[in-house]
């Protein structure tokens, strides 16, 4: 079907300009100081922050033995390297600052279970001038932050596969961080389950996602992942089916609130989450307006909570004294 003319899902990004990694002089130089000062320092990984593919079988070569992470923009800016065991993280953030980019790396590694949280990484990028790698970094991940990983997931018992669920988790902690033009978005996204949470939700009015094909709605696509960050200021929850297809936006949620028991302070959109949850099968994840929390719901019971900061995030269990949040 046609989606109308006035609306859209997709965002355009800009074209990444890739650039291959020469492996110089200068590079070197930067490069080995980095693999000495990731011994001296007992770091657990060397984080390089790529601009586009180089040869990794000589990159291999000047890491010494010392384990690399490669981070890029774009899939084929990596393609390779883990055959040569290197690690790779696609963070799809062409239009970002240095810094945020080196941040969602970090993110995506705790993540994937590249590093584990309290680690030490040094982290070599081209801060300066593009296509220089000048500039070194040592980060300590406290033992408190971190993102929300594949173990913590794994808690929940439900039927959504795996990859949709943290697809899904991963959009709402960015939807708390990021907001939108610099104002904070609360939200409601409701994974799997799909026809019973239909059935106990109801229009708001218009859908921006109505028309659209399958394709054009499914979350493995970082353009519709950020058009749905667009339409998340909208009232209502989102609907998102197991496989990781937007099948609605906008929805009022219909379902009965008793025997729930949250924190002090929680406001109607998590006791909506809350009750989705309780009603079906669904896992309902809340997003804080006030603070960029999230909370993900399941059984009419809060199961996580991911605080989201423009630093690394931080994990921690819900305290029933807990405040503030709407």
């Amino acid at each position: 079907m046609t989606p109308p003319a006035s609306t859209t899902i997709e965002i355009s990004r800009p074209v990444a300009r890739v650039r291959p990694l020469r492996i110089n002089e200068k590079f070197e130089a930067v490069f080995t100081s980095a693999v000495r000062l990731t011994a001296t320092l007992e770091a657990e990984a060397l984080l390089l922050l790529l601009e586009g593919p180089a040869d990794w079988q000589k990159l291999k070569a000047l890491s010494g033995g010392c384990r690399v992470l490669l981070a890029a923009d774009e899939e084929e800016s990596v393609e390779g390297a883990a055959e040569a065991g290197m690690a790779t993280i696609v963070l799809e953030m062409a239009d970002r600052p240095v810094s945020a980019k080196l941040e969602q790396a970090l993110l995506e590694a705790l993540a994937d279970d590249l590093i584990k949280p309290g680690a030490k990484v040094l982290a070599v990028y081209s801060a300066f001038e593009a296509g220089t790698y000048d500039s070194i970094s040592y980060v300590g991940l406290g033992e408190s932050l971190g993102r929300l990983t594949v173990r913590d997931l794994q808690q929940l018992e439900t039927s959504v596969p795996l990859d949709t669920l943290q697809t899904v988790v991963n959009m709402a902690v960015e939807i708390g961080r990021e907001g939108r033009e610099g104002k904070p978005v609360g939200t409601i996204l409701v994974v799997g389950d799909t026809r019973n949470v239909l059935k106990r939700t109801r229009s708001a009015g218009f859908d921006p996602v109505k028309g659209y094909s399958r394709k054009e709605r499914n979350l493995r696509s970082s353009r519709v992942r950020e058009g749905i960050k667009e339409i998340a200021i909208l009232d209502g929850a989102i609907i998102i089916s197991a496989e990781g297809v937007v099948e609605a936006s906008a929805r009022y949620i219909d379902a009965p609130a008793m025997d729930i028991s949250l924190s002090k302070g929680l406001g109607s959109r998590h006791w909506a989450a809350a009750a989705i949850s309780n009603a079906t099968r669904a896992v309902a994840i809340a997003v804080s307006e006030t603070s960029g929390t999230v909370r993900v719901f399941q059984n009419g019971k809060c199961m996580l909570r991911i605080e989201s900061f423009r630093r690394p995030m931080k994990y921690r269990a819900e305290t029933p004294d807990f405040d503030g949040e709407e």
